[in-house]
Order: C-alpha cells, then structure tokens, then sequence
C-alpha cells in the first residue's frame, strides 16, 4: 500500500507539472492544430500514468480525472474553448484546479436544490451502512444485491466528487456548480442523464461530443433531426470511456456490455424525446409514476450490462476490501489508547 500511495502521489505531481507547462507556454501558442501538437505529449501521460496504479479507490479517481476529464478539457483548450480558455486567462492555480478536478466554476444561480435532497452527512451514512450490509451478502437476494449496488455506485461517486471539490471551494473561495442534482427525483431519462446524474460528465460530453456532432447533423439532416445522431454519438463516447475506465481497474479485455449499456439508454433517449414531441398537448405521466419507472429502467439495464464486468472482475470484492483496510487505517490512527496504571 505504501508503494500505491507513493506512486499516487507521483502521478499527480507530474500531472500537475504538465499543466503548469499549459498553463505557461502552451496557452502562449495560438489556439489550433500547433496547440494541440504541443499537447500531444500531456495527452500520453494523462493516458498511461494511471496505469501506474492497481487499487479500486486511488485508481478509479485518477483515471476518470486524468484520463477522462483531463483529456477533454485540453482538447478544448487546444482550441481555445472549454473551460480552460475563459476571457480572462485563469490564474494558475485555478487554471490547475480547473484542469485536475471534476469541478466547473459557477456562472449564474442555479435554480434552488430541492427541498426533498438528501443531507451530506446522510449520504455519508447510508454509503457506511451499505457497505456493513455486504458482509452478509452470502444471504441476500440477488435482486437486493444489485439494488445496494445501484445505491452505492451513486453515493460513492457523488461523494468522491463533492469530497473533492471541498478544498478547492474553501482555499479559491470559488462557488461551484453541483456535480449530481438529486437523480433519485428524476421524472425521465433525459432529465436523468441530461441534468441529474454526474453533470460533471454531461458538461464535459456536451461542448465536445453533442454540439459539434449536432452542428454536423444539421447541415446534413436539418434542424429537425440533428438531435437524435448528436446525442447517439454522446451515449456512444460515454460507454467506450467507461469501457476505458473499467480498463484501467481491471486490465481485462473489454467485453462492450458497459458501451452497450450506454448505447441503449441513448436510444431510450431519443425515442423518448421523440414520443414527447409527437404526444404534445397530451396528459402525459405523472411524475410520482414517470420517477420511479425511470429509476428502475435504469437498475435493470444497469444490472443486464453495467454490472456484469464489475462482478465478473470481482471489481466489487475488489473495494468492498479496500473500504475494510480504510477503515482499519484510520482507527489505527484514531485510537484512543488506554493509560496504563
């Protein structure tokens, strides 16, 4: 363990030196091809220094950071946009933590969060509860199993990214757009994937994949159809990063359930738009029925094609063990030793 921290800690400290380098030199060359030539290099290190690292809980951050998120945002500024090239230039260190971190700097006032959201500390709770169930997993129904999946897929990764996303609020001061908005309440699945679940990934996905895709489709299909391609094509990056992910954590051969995974729930999309399209005017779902019906679409398909790999690998073992030897690292630190008489 000692070695996967240092590695860890090396992995970021080289990152964090490639971004000062775009931060110094490569925002000084002209935004285009030759920009993103001198990046390429950044690129290469994002891409295999996480390959540096074997656990669930150091390895599966770095990876969607790095990899996933780092690389986009480059590419965007490579180009001048994204946001990494505002007007003003970021200072360096919120360019850095701009780059690094699964966070996005807040605009304008987002709409009140609702009065129905679960308290943090609550979802630090359930997520601690969830894991102490697994130990009598031996007992549980499968059905019960994938639910406790499902919740912990959640907390665990909006928690990781709040967690965060703390100290660059309190050292910058700086407010930040929310990374989930309560997917629980959806209503539908394009509310679902549109504004609920992991919108650090939807804001990333939309300036990269759908608008340029869109754009595209519309010179070629009109404004009417430019959509449904844009947002296939967003479904099908999603999944094959996934799948990349799941690379990274188990160095496994993919199998293309993840990717499938996210194709389905792309074409669940647009025809779900489409239906809405041809059904205006009319009573539609209410949302007390549409919630719910869309939450369990999701578990399902989740547990037919996202899972499957997870247990497959035994990825699940995999950080169920790691959160035991977390917690035994921290009462080791934590305890409170007897004086001796």
């Amino acid at each position: 363990m000692d070695i996967e921290i240092q590695n860890f800690i090396k992995i970021w400290l080289t990152a964090t030196a490639s971004l000062i380098f775009c931060h110094q030199l490569a925002a000084r060359i002209p935004g285009g091809a030759v920009r993103l030539l001198s990046l390429l290099p950044i690129f290469y290190l994002f891409t295999t220094l996480p390959l540096r690292l074997s656990s669930f809980h150091l390895g599966a951050p770095t990876a969607f950071y790095l990899v996933w998120l780092g690389n986009f945002k480059l590419l965007l500024f490579a180009f001048n946009q994204g946001p990494l090239s505002p007007n003003p230039p970021l200072s360096l260190l919120h360019f850095l933590s701009v780059a690094l971190l699964p966070i996005k700097t807040k605009q304008a006032p987002s709409p009140n969060s609702s009065s129905r959201a679960i308290p943090f500390l609550v979802k630090c709770s359930l997520l601690t509860v969830i894991v102490n169930l697994y130990k009598y997993r031996e007992f549980m129904h499968a059905y019960l199993i994938l639910a406790l999946y499902c919740c912990h897929v959640y907390l665990g990764v909006e928690l990781v990214l709040a967690i965060t996303a703390m100290p660059v609020r309190a050292v910058l001061g700086l407010e930040l757009e929310p990374q989930f908005n309560e997917p629980y309440l959806t209503t539908s699945l394009q509310d679902f994937w549109g504004r609920r679940w992991n919108l650090v990934v939807t804001r990333i996905l939309r300036p990269t994949v759908y608008h340029p895709v869109r754009r595209i489709s519309t010179r070629v299909l009109g404004i009417r159809w430019a959509p449904a391609p844009a947002i296939l094509v967003t479904f099908l990056v999603s999944g094959l990063m996934h799948e990349i992910i799941y690379y990274y954590l188990t160095r496994e051969r993919p199998t293309w359930e993840v990717t499938w995974f996210f194709v389905l729930h792309g074409l669940l999309v647009v025809v779900e738009i489409g239906l809405k399209k041809a059904l205006t005017g009319c009573v539609r779902l209410h949302s007390a029925v549409s919630g719910p019906l869309t939450v369990a679409i999701v578990a399902v398909t989740g547990g037919l094609l996202f899972f499957p790999q997870v247990t497959r690998n035994q990825l699940d073992v995999k950080a169920i063990n790691e959160y035991s030897i977390l917690v035994g690292f921290i009462n080791d630190i934590l305890r409170i030793r007897k004086p001796s008489i």
